[in-house]
């Protein structure tokens, strides 16, 4: 067992059952100030105030006083399965060519899709762990990872393999997703819809035939894939038993957002471009909006209209976009900072959407994104800080002191010790 004490401030404890939270009441963070939370095995046994903290004998204690003790992140959109960097290519974007030029040119995705073509699975399995690893410091305890740079069927599923032995090596909770439709190889240029017979007719039944994904996205956008084709794909996906996501709405009003909720996705994500239409197809369905900063901010795109979404009464969720062409960063705590610098969300907000409703965004919702007697014990202790609003506030520092997933601590107490004048630690 482990006993955590004198917690300064536990956040996000949502009573059980609490699925998902929206409008204003992402902005009612449950905190409970001088508390202590109990875990025995991987799971949270109880927690509460201090003056109700159990006898436990044997068990490991953890003093938390000064620090904020939370759910750990959940990352529902990202792309880490990639092979090298596209750095070159952003010297262009500053040269002022656009992300759609920059990929009529051979660049972005179908980039990706070469370099990863010419990848062995060993080397794109150890890259992929190096970012695992890297996010996982940064407080993450869930993935949800995409195929989608290899447009192919072999190299599709090739991506989908190393996604599966990260689930298998590493202590994350990981989901995976199909993104054969990310891009239009340049051999389909001039028939798109004879690619999306590939996608459909090969690449789906292999996928679902060997249990490799569990969801299904298409790049449903201006120069990408149309709603009638996103549909299309989405339709023959469910008929194999894979739940959709969308990317949506990134570049213009495309439609994504409305074929996602006829197809009860779980989640449409991007969403720069927003109006009343989305906001009201959204109302009322199961499908989570779901915001990605971390790209709006490196393309130089308007963001995503955060506000008027939790005004009309909304839940969003917040995701790294972690990928080589347009989100190079999978830390959520820079994630949360620029949401509440660029989208103007509170800091309440911001944690709601990093956890809960991202845990949600992914399918995990019933194990992890809360504290809660029952659930497993992913959880985040923060170096000491004035409080929560700071987690935000502070955007270059690191707050991640310990990390415990599934009742096993992951990173005990960071160290940061001060440097002299010549260079040597004290």
């Amino acid at each position: 067992m482990i006993l955590i004490t004198n917690i300064k401030e536990l956040l996000g404890s949502w009573p059980a059952g609490v699925r998902r939270v929206g409008g204003p009441e992402m902005a009612a963070l449950p905190v409970v100030r001088n508390a202590y939370l109990l875990i025995e095995g991987e799971r949270i046994r109880s927690l509460g105030p201090m003056e109700e903290v159990p006898e436990v004998p044997g068990a490991e204690r953890i003093d938390a006083a000064g620090r904020v003790v939370m759910p750990a992140f959940c990352d529902p959109h990202t792309h880490l399965v990639y092979a090298g960097s596209r750095e070159k290519e952003y010297r262009d974007k500053i040269m002022g060519l656009s992300y759609e030029e920059i990929a009529r040119r051979g660049g972005g995705i179908l980039n990706s899709a070469s370099l990863l073509h010419e990848t062995s699975e060993e080397e794109l399995y150890e890259q992929a762990l190096t970012r695992v690893e890297e996010v996982m410091l940064q407080g993450t305890a869930a993935l949800e990872i995409k195929s989608g740079y290899g447009l192919t069927t072999e190299d599709e599923m090739k991506m989908l393999r190393v996604i599966r032995r990260l689930r298998e090596n590493t202590p994350l909770t990981i989901r995976a997703t199909f993104l054969g439709a990310h891009a239009l190889p340049a051999a389909y240029r001039n028939d798109p819809d004879a690619y999306v017979d590939l996608v459909i007719g090969e690449m789906i039944p292999r996928v679902a035939g060997e249990g490799l994904a569990d969801f299904i996205d298409v790049f449903c956008d201006r120069g990408f894939f149309t709603p009638e084709q996103t549909d299309r794909i989405l339709m023959a996906g469910m008929k194999h038993g894979l739940r959709a996501k969308i990317h949506a709405n990134e570049l213009d009003y495309s439609g994504g957002v409305q074929v996602g909720v006829k197809y009860h996705a779980l989640s449409v994500d991007h969403l720069e471009y927003v109006g009343e239409d989305e906001i009201q197809t959204l109302k009322g369905s199961e499908t989570m909006p779901t915001l990605l900063p971390g790209a709006s901010f490196f393309l130089g795109l308007k963001d995503p209209p955060a506000r008027e979404m939790i005004g009309a009464g909304l839940p969003v969720a917040l995701a790294s976009d972690f990928n080589p062409g347009s989100s190079p960063a999978g830390n959520m705590q820079l994630m949360m900072a620029l949401a509440m610098v660029r989208m103007r969300m509170l800091p309440e907000e911001v944690i709601t959407a990093a956890t809960i409703n991202a845990a949600y965004a992914m399918g995990v919702e019933e194990e992890l994104g809360s504290l809660a007697p029952g659930k497993k014990a992913s959880l985040i202790i923060t170096r000491p800080v004035p409080g929560y609003e700071f987690l935000p506030y502070a955007y270059g520092s690191d707050h991640v002191s310990t990390l415990i997933i599934n009742g096993k601590i992951m990173v005990r107490e960071k160290e940061h010790r001060p440097i002299t004048g010549d260079g040597q630690h004290k």
